[in-house]
């Protein structure tokens, strides 16, 4: 199982939300088809055919534990974690 998996599946358990890194989770989506915009601190978010946008901050290396929740929702609702 390689890190992308592993990612999704930490994500998808909801478990460690607050241990999620930055840069990981910015992989993921860019992965998953997302395209990134960068506007100061904020890091933006978009795919086609899905309506919500993706907003997510660093604190610190790791990723803010609200905004990995609000990455979870979008990729339940739109089935983006494929088969897992």
């Amino acid at each position: 199982m390689g890190k992308f998996d592993r990612l999704l599946m930490q994500i998808l358990s909801g478990s460690s939300d607050a241990s999620i890194r930055f840069s990981d989770l910015c992989q993921l989506l860019l992965k998953l088809g997302f395209d990134e915009r960068i506007r100061s601190s904020h890091h933006l978010f978009r795919k086609s055919g899905i309506e919500e946008k993706i907003n997510i901050q660093k604190d610190d290396d790791k990723a803010k534990p609200y905004q990995v929740c609000q990455v979870w929702n979008v990729i339940v609702k739109y089935h983006l974690g494929g088969d897992r």
